[in-house]
């Protein structure tokens, strides 16, 4: 079951009353406290998104933070790159390290300063969202 705080679950209700789409997560970056992430079902993105990323504007100038929104996938490997996007990843494996489940992403310079996001807000979220949904503890760059 996923904990949620209590800004998250604020969000959550504000983010379902603008886009009329259930969310299934949300994650603030605890660092710089500058991103939020909503998880929502794949075939709801459009809604979510709104008519040309009006909706994500809106919830942008209410919240006063950056608003990111990842497709759920029950595959872990697709909802971490779903997480990263927009980089785009060549390989994305799973392996055990130290009886841990590591998702070992494969990507070029370029793709990896998108997937780790300004000052690490990206990646940190990302590694949030599979951990809470798929147990995953950890995202790594190879």
């Amino acid at each position: 079951m996923i904990k949620l705080t209590t800004e998250e679950i604020r969000y959550i209700g504000l983010f379902e009353q603008i886009t009329k789409v259930p969310a299934k997560d949300c994650v603030i970056d605890e660092v710089s406290n500058s991103l939020v992430t909503f998880v929502v079902d794949e075939n709801k993105m459009g809604m979510a998104v709104g008519m040309g990323g009006s909706n994500v504007r809106r919830l942008k100038k209410i919240i006063g933070k950056d608003v990111d929104l990842v497709a759920f996938s029950e595959d872990p490997l697709q909802l971490a790159k779903n997480a990263l996007a927009p980089a785009v990843a060549e390989k994305v494996e799973v392996v055990e390290k130290n009886g841990k489940k590591v998702i070992v992403v494969t990507m070029d310079y370029q793709n990896r300063k998108l997937a780790i996001g300004k000052g690490g807000r990206r990646i940190r979220n990302a590694r949030k969202i599979v951990q809470r949904h798929h147990g995953i503890e950890d995202i790594v760059f190879r």
